[in-house]
């Protein structure tokens, strides 16, 4: 038997071997619970001390990396501040680079473009002066038009409004006193014979009849829906004539208008009717004219015919030879017509062509106009509306311009 004592009350027990067994064991547990714990504080707090180190460690290593990372970051945004400034710096500097280029690009384009003004102004004046020079120059081939179409006018079959007999009988008195004034020049109202001509010349002479001539004037309104024919007068103006003892007979006609036969203003018809012609009203006292001038020149000769004639004496060589040269002088009345004719001819073309040249000057004068209105129309956004590189600069001006107010 074991005898154990308690440690409190000092009692003492009896135990046997198995109780003994029972408590060494439970005092052995209770010693060693008592160790483990004391070891386990001794491990936990050397553990929270490990722990408390380790995180001290840390925890400095983080301040450190903290104070670093800190300092990094002030050194960055130091850093920063100076890109910014730089930066800043630097678009200023690439501002007032754009802006110095813009400026001299628009002082560039605005040398240019008052160049380009000056140029349209000189060339303006230039074209005032070209435009006085073209309106004078219009205005002497207007001048020139009117007198040329007033000459033909004067020439022209149509008489103004006067009845052509009245026409030939003005053009014949505005003459009798100077170059006719001995002239005989009347109606002929002798129609004994069944029909009589229109007028009678007749230019005495001593001895003998000078000239004489029988006239027929035929005129048509343009309108007329029947046209006439000269040739249907022929035959009543040859028998007037030789029942009037006329030497010549005369057709003054403005019939067969377009006919340029006798558009050659003096035609001679003796192969139909002996000495006979076919004239425009324009050749009225220039018929008279000719045919006078060469009744002169043989004046005399007939004179001395008429002197041989009374003396009994044989003239045929004298009257063929003077036939012969009133045949010639025919012929020469005849291409004076022609060459007449051609005159006018040329009258009417030099009016053509001036009429030409004064549509050509006022064609000159609208593309003057539309020049002057491409200037008035001349906008600096216009002269860069094809020009992307110009539309944005001054677009990228104007927002400037715009951020600055």
């Amino acid at each position: 038997m074991n005898e154990i004592k308690c440690p409190n009350c000092g009692e003492k027990f009896k135990l046997d071997g198995v109780g003994y067994a029972d408590i060494l064991k439970q005092v052995k547990d209770q010693q060693f619970e008592e160790e483990l714990k004391q070891r386990l504080a001794s491990d936990v707090n050397l553990a929270v001390e490990q722990t408390r180190n380790a995180l001290n460690a840390d925890i400095n290593k983080i301040k450190e990396s903290l104070a670093v990372a800190e300092s990094q970051r002030v050194a960055l945004e130091n850093n920063k501040d100076k890109e910014i400034a730089a930066l800043k710096a630097q678009i200023e500097r690439s501002e007032i680079e754009k802006k110095l280029s813009l400026s001299e690009t628009m002082n560039s384009f605005e040398k240019e473009l008052d160049k380009l003004k000056q140029d349209l102004l000189s060339q303006e004046k230039e074209q005032q002066l070209t435009q006085e020079v073209h309106n004078k120059e219009v205005a002497l081939l207007t001048a020139e038009i009117e007198r040329q179409k007033e000459f033909k006018m004067r020439l022209s079959t149509k008489m103004i409004g006067e009845s052509l007999e009245q026409y030939c009988l003005n053009e014949f008195n505005k003459l009798r006193s100077s170059a006719f004034k001995d002239a005989y020049f009347e109606k002929d109202n002798d129609a004994k014979g069944g029909s009589k001509g229109d007028f009678i010349f007749r230019d005495p002479a001593e001895g003998v009849e000078l000239l004489s001539i029988m006239f027929e004037m035929k005129n048509e309104n343009e309108e007329s829906v029947k046209k006439q024919k000269n040739e249907i007068f022929y035959s009543k103006l040859d028998k007037d004539r030789n029942e009037k003892k006329c030497e010549y007979a005369v057709l003054v006609s403005t019939l067969e208008e377009d006919n340029d036969l006798f558009n050659q203003g003096i035609v001679d018809v003796s192969y139909r009717y002996p000495k006979m012609f076919v004239i425009r009203p324009q050749f009225f006292i220039p018929i008279i004219t000719f045919l006078k001038n060469s009744a002169e020149k043989t004046a005399a000769v007939k004179n001395e015919l008429a002197i041989i004639k009374n003396q009994n004496i044989d003239i045929t060589t004298f009257e063929e030879d003077i036939n012969d040269w009133k045949s010639g002088f025919l012929t020469s009345i005849k291409n004076a017509g022609k060459k007449h004719e051609e005159a006018l001819e040329q009258i009417d073309k030099a009016i053509a062509n001036l009429m030409k040249v004064r549509d050509s000057l006022t064609l000159s004068d609208k593309h003057l106009l539309a020049a002057e209105n491409k200037m008035d129309d001349l906008t600096v956004k216009r002269l860069t509306r094809n020009n992307p590189t110009m539309k944005a600069k001054f677009n990228e001006l104007d927002k400037n311009q715009e951020n600055s107010e």
